[in-house]
């Protein structure tokens, strides 16, 4: 299991190995919203989720977040989402999440896994 977040402070320009591309590629991905890469308007999570109340943003955020990272990246799956707020004595309404991600084997990509 490895752990995402949306912090962009530590950029890898040249991953020198694919774990850290497939890391750097679902931070990419958390931190942009659909329609802001100019080439590619459906690349990011959905921006829809932006005003809504958080027990149903925290719903819909998880549905968006595994669907733009089995699309984006499917070298990794999601595991668990975890989310925190930006200042919960406030409660300012900023979720961050936290993504648990595995790696999915190379036969195994463009599939989708039913465990149970």
């Amino acid at each position: 299991m490895i752990r995402v977040t949306t912090d962009l402070s530590e950029i890898i320009i040249k991953p020198s190995t694919e774990l850290e591309e497939i890391i750097q590629n679902v931070k990419t991905i958390l931190s942009t919203l659909v329609g802001e890469v100019p080439l590619d308007r459906e690349f990011g999570t959905d921006r829809e989720i932006l005003d809504l109340p958080i027990s149903v943003a925290t719903a819909k955020i998880s549905a968006a977040i595994v669907k733009a990272i089995n699309k984006f990246e499917p070298r990794a799956r999601v595991t668990k989402i975890n989310y925190t707020q930006s200042n919960e004595e406030t409660l300012d309404g900023i979720l961050k999440p936290a993504v648990d991600i595995e790696l999915v084997e190379e036969k195994l990509r463009g599939y989708v896994l039913i465990e149970g």
